[in-house]
Order: C-alpha cells, then structure tokens, then sequence
C-alpha cells in the first residue's frame, strides 16, 4: 500500500493504464486526459480529449468538450462545425439536434444565418416527430422573436390533442400570444387541458394546471371536481391532495378540508404544506390548540426566526403546557445556539416540564453565559433560577436571585410579585429564620393578591 502522496500518484497512474489496456482509443485518450487535467497540465489534457474526440467523432461529452474549449479560444466557427458534423451524423437523435439548434440560438446574436441553420435543424427535426413539444416551443420562440403571429398560431395547432405535455405547452404559449386573453384563445386552452387531462387525470402537473385554469376563471366547483378526480386517479399525489383541501377551504367546505388535510398528514406525518394550512385554518377559526400544534410541527420541520420561536413557546407555556415548549425550544436552540432569549426560554420551560425539571440547572447556568452584558436578566428568569437552586440544596443563592426577582417585577406584575414574595417567606419559614420579615413579606404579596 503507498505510503506517500508521491507513491499515490504512481499508483493511480499504473491502475488507470491496467484499466485502459481493455478500453477503446477513445476512452483510453479520454482517461489520461482526465489524469492530466487533475495534475494540472491542461496542453496534455486538452491533447488527450482532442485525440479521444478524433477517435469517436460522435460522443457528444466529447463533442462537448471540444467545443468549449473553441469557444474559449475564440473559434466560434469550428465550434459551429463541430456541433454542425455532430447532428448530420446523428439524425435520428434529437438531443443532438437540440444541442446543436441551441448552440445557434444562444450564438446567434442577430447572425440571421446561425438562425436559419437552427430553423432548418428543427424543421428536419419537426418532420421526423410530427407534434413534438420541445420542437414546437422552439420554433415558437423562433417566431416569437420574428413577431410573426400567424405562425406561432399555425405551431400551436400542431400540438397533438390529448398528450398533457403537449397540452401544457399549448396553454403556456398562447398566454405568451398577444391574443391570449381573448375569450376564444382562453376557451381554446381549456379544451386542450380537459381533454387531455380526460386521457391522464393521473397526471399531477395536467391536473394542476386544470385546476388553477378553473379557479382563475372563477370557476371554484369545477377546480375542485378536477382535483378530486386526481386524487381518485392518484391517491399517492399528496401535494394536490393538500391543494384540494385548501381549495375546500377556500369553497366553504371546512369538514372536507379538514378532513382531507389530516388524511395526508395520516400518510406523511411530516407534510409542511398541510400543517401550515391546518394551522391558518385553526387560527382563523379561533382553536389556538389545534393551532398550535401544526404550527409547532410546521417549525420543527422548516425552522423559523428566533422571534417565532418564541412567540409560540410563550404560547405553550401560557396553555400550561411546558413540554411542548421545551420540544419546540430544543430545536430553536438548535437553529439559534447562542440567542440568549431562546437559551432563557428553554432553561424555563425545561425546569416547568416534570420529565426534565432536574436538567435546567445546567441550561440556566448556560443561558446566563450567553446573557449580553447589557442585558439585565428577566424576572421572570431569576423567579425560575431560583427555584432550580432550591433543588439543588443552594438556598443562599437561591434567595438573592428571588430578591433580585421581587425588586425587577413591574408593579403591574401582581400576581408573579406575589409568587417571588411567598417563595422567599417560605425559605425563611422553612429554615425558622427571619420570622417577622416573612409574615411582613406575606402580608405585601396578599395586598397584591386581586
């Protein structure tokens, strides 16, 4: 085995010729080439391909090659050729008569005879595959560019009637047509797309279309009607499935949507569009539970800032539910690993969750490392340290952190002003010190109580 990067080297070279010894001339010349490119001697490279090209003049990688490395030089006119000997040698292939029609076009730059080989290359074509989408569109653009109307409407009828491809790229080019809006056109594009769809409802881009068809003309029944048909035809189309029960939505027809968005998250639990939609759905429909749960999972799967974090954690932790808080939190930390707010946050959702209370003494201390220097603490924050002081026996730290706590609170903040006030008592009741300031601290937080 080599021991060097120097021996490494030889042996690929004495591997890739035992390889080469069964390969033609022009894969042989081709894999040396490829040698020599990644030890950086492009002339013995560019050699190697050019040989390798030689040998198989039909290859269109080869071809390609080649022909970059024209152009880079500036040989715009055996570029040309090349691609040029490359279609008439391979008539019947219509990757290369596309390559080589493209190659025109995009070199044109106004050369009307670059463009005429390019229509001719796509007629030749055209004859051989009558109908055929790709040929069409680019003859279209041909035309297009012409200005020449009645020709991009002579191309359009010789789109075959009934295949979705077809039927998608006539809807789409005669949108493109200065005509295209005229109630016989729109009429037109509807009749290819039903009709073809008719063929494949399986089709999910053909019913996609349809629908959006339907549903830009006002014509919500029939986008639905043809999504269901879809459905039917594919139960496994879980994008349109989603698309059909927002469209319920949409109709009024809420236990459909419902019902259909929660059938695709059945199969695929992890599905971001049908969360989102239960989620907007449930908000609107004042049912902040259900709400946030997709919404939570809809994070949990695409992320989010750290301020939408937050605003459902809060959400969480108001609903009397710190588990999900802390799940939700667990991935912000993950997406936000030094935000002190997220970092605050977790450290108290996780001493509030049962399952987890005994772990948030490490994550206060580390939200508190990450705290700005300018940033005093949260209340909030120290009321929830203290209590994981508590649990870890350090009472002294404990009360100076509900000190802190009591004087930070706004005085609107009743109600946690009192929660401070009666923890603090309790330390002092507990230990039999400080008598007369606990029943005084008693006394303050019942003044506050409503």
């Amino acid at each position: 085995m080599p021991r060097n990067i120097g021996s490494v080297k030889i042996s690929t070279a004495i591997l890739l010729t035992a390889v080469t010894a069964a390969a033609t001339p022009a894969q042989r010349d081709f894999a040396f080439g490829v040698l020599a490119e990644a030890r950086g001697d492009d002339a013995a490279a560019a050699n190697f391909f050019e040989s390798a090209r030689l040998a198989d003049p039909v290859a269109v990688p080869l071809v390609q090659r080649a022909v970059a490395a024209r152009m880079a030089a500036g040989e715009r006119g055996a570029a040309v050729t090349l691609y040029r000997d490359l279609a008439a040698a391979r008539p019947d292939d219509l990757g290369v008569q596309f390559f080589y029609s493209d190659f025109l076009d995009a070199q044109s730059g106004g050369d009307s005879l670059a463009l005429k080989l390019s229509e001719e290359t796509l007629l030749a074509a055209l004859a051989k595959h009558p109908g055929h989408p790709e040929i069409i569109r680019r003859l279209f653009q041909h035309a297009q560019a012409a200005d020449d109307d009645v020709r991009q409407a002579e191309l359009l009828e010789q789109l075959p009637p009934g295949d979705p491809a077809a039927a998608l790229l006539y809807a789409s080019l005669s949108k493109a047509m200065a005509d295209g809006k005229e109630a016989a056109a729109v009429a037109a594009v509807s009749e290819r797309l039903q009709a073809a769809f008719n063929l494949h409802p399986e089709d999910p881009e053909m019913a996609r279309t349809l629908s959006e068809n339907f549903r830009e003309a006002g014509n919500s029944a029939e986008a639905i009607a043809t999504l269901e048909h879809h459905v039917e035809a594919a139960p496994w189309s879980l994008e349109l499935r989603t698309r059909l029960g927002v469209l319920y939505f949409t109709a009024k027809r809420d236990a459909e949507g419902e019902t259909t968005l929660q059938e695709v998250l059945t199969i695929s639990p992890q599905h971001a569009l049908a969360h989102q939609a239960l989620a907007k759905f449930y908000r609107l429909h004042d049912q902040p539970g259900p709400a946030r749960v997709h919404a939570s999972e809809l994070m949990k799967i695409r992320g989010g800032s750290v301020g939408d974090f937050l605003k459902l954690a809060d959400e969480w932790l108001a609903a009397n539910d710190p588990r999900q808080a802390r799940l939700l939190l667990e991935r912000a930390i993950f997406a936000h690993p030094t935000d002190y707010e997220v970092a605050n946050l977790l450290a108290i959702a996780t001493r509030r969750d049962p399952e987890t209370r005994d772990q948030s003494a490490r994550l206060f201390r580390e939200a508190e490392a990450l705290r700005p220097a300018d940033v005093p603490p949260t209340p909030e924050f120290m009321l929830e340290s203290a209590e994981a002081l508590l649990d870890q026996g350090q009472t002294k730290a404990a009360e100076e952190q509900l000190r802190n706590a009591i004087r930070a609170f706004p005085a609107e903040a009743k109600k946690e002003t009192a929660v401070a006030l009666r923890r603090l008592a309790g330390i002092w009741e507990a230990e039999n010190r400080n008598g007369d300031a606990a029943r005084a601290l008693r006394q303050r937080a019942d003044s506050l109580d409503p």
